[in-house]
C-alpha cells in the first residue's frame, strides 16, 4: 500500500492511508465513522493513523486469540508472598507493589464495593487472578482491566445501590421512569397495587409524576440491607417536595425494596416496593 501513495507528501500519504483503513474496517467489520467536520477539530493524520492501525491489529488478534495465564503474562514473579504471611501494617504497601507490577504489563484490577479490603484484593490476585486465562493482546497503549466484583459480587453493596439509586431515586424524581433493567418483568408490587408487567408499573409511576410541575428530593437514606439466601430487603427513609403551581406538598416516610436473586447469582431484580406516605 505504501507504493500506491509514494507520490504524495507525508501528510497526504497518511490521509490516503487513513481513508483506506476506514474503508477496509467499514467493509470487513461494519465500522462506522463520522464524516469530517470543522478543520479546527480534525484529528492530526499521524494520530488517527496510529489509532486505525491499532484497531486493525486488535481485530487481527481478536480473530485468532491466544490465551495465557495472568501469572505468565506478568513474568511469573516470585517476590509476592502468601497473603497469610503479610502483617496488617504491611498489607497496603504489599498491595500497592503488586498493583504497580500488574500495571507494568498493562493489567489493572479495580473494585466497586467499598467493603473490599486491600488484603482481599491481594489474596484474590495471588490466589485466583494469577491462574485466570486471559487473551494475550499486545497492542501499544491498551489496558486489560479486571473488576473484582465480577468474580465475587457483593450483594449488600449492589442491592443497596440498586434500591436507593436505581429504584427510589428514579421513582421520586420528576423525570419520567424509563429504564427498568433492575425490575422483574412480571408480578411486581407497589404499595397495595400488584402489576402483571413492568410496563404497567411504569405507567402508574409516571402518572403520579405528571401531576407535579417538579419533584424535589430533600432526603433519601438507607437504613439497612438484609440478604437471606435468594431474598434481599433494603429499607430507609425519604422526603420529597411535590410542586404544583404555587403549592407545595411534602411526602415523607419509610420505604422498603425487596429483590429476588436471578438465575445468575450476580443479578438481583426488584419485585416489591413499599413507599409510606404516597398513594399511587
Amino acid at each position: 500500500m505504501s507504493n500506491e501513495f509514494s507520490h504524495l507528501d507525508i501528510q497526504d500519504k497518511l490521509k490516503a492511508e487513513n481513508d483506506f483503513l476506514k474503508m477496509k474496517l467499514m467493509l470487513e467489520k461494519g465500522a462506522m465513522f463520522e464524516s469530517g467536520g470543522d478543520d479546527d477539530n480534525e484529528i492530526p493524520p499521524d494520530i488517527e493513523n496510529r489509532f486505525l492501525n491499532n484497531i486493525m491489529e486488535f481485530e487481527r488478534q481478536f480473530e485468532n486469540p491466544v490465551y495465557i495465564k495472568v501469572f505468565d503474562k506478568i513474568g511469573r514473579p516470585e517476590d509476592f508472598p502468601l497473603v497469610t504471611t503479610i502483617a496488617d501494617d504491611e498489607i497496603d504497601a504489599a498491595w500497592k507493589r503488586l498493583s504497580n507490577h500488574l500495571e507494568k504489563y498493562s493489567i489493572t484490577l479495580d473494585v466497586c464495593s467499598p467493603n473490599i479490603t486491600n488484603r482481599e484484593l491481594y489474596r484474590f490476585t495471588t490466589e485466583e487472578l494469577f491462574e485466570y486465562e486471559m487473551t494475550d493482546m499486545s497492542i501499544p497503549g491498551m489496558i486489560q482491566g479486571f473488576i473484582y466484583d465480577e468474580f465475587h459480587p457483593d450483594p449488600v453493596y449492589d442491592n443497596t445501590r440498586i434500591a436507593a439509586d436505581d429504584c427510589m431515586r428514579i421513582i421520586l424524581e420528576k423525570e419520567p421512569l424509563e429504564w427498568m433493567h433492575h425490575y422483574r418483568e412480571h408480578n411486581l408490587r407497589l404499595n397495595e397495587h400488584v402489576f402483571s408487567t413492568a410496563q404497567d408499573l411504569k405507567n402508574v409511576i409516571n402518572q403520579f409524576k405528571i401531576i407535579y410541575d417538579d419533584l424535589v428530593i430533600t432526603d433519601l437514606e438507607v437504613k439497612e440491607c438484609k440478604v437471606e439466601e435468594k431474598i434481599c430487603s433494603v429499607t430507609g427513609r425519604y422526603s420529597v417536595v411535590g410542586v404544583m403551581s404555587r403549592l407545595e406538598n411534602t411526602f415523607e416516610g419509610e420505604w422498603k425494596v425487596i429483590l429476588d436473586q436471578g438465575s445468575d447469582p450476580s443479578y438481583w431484580y426488584i419485585r416489591e416496593i413499599d413507599i409510606e406516605g404516597i398513594r399511587f
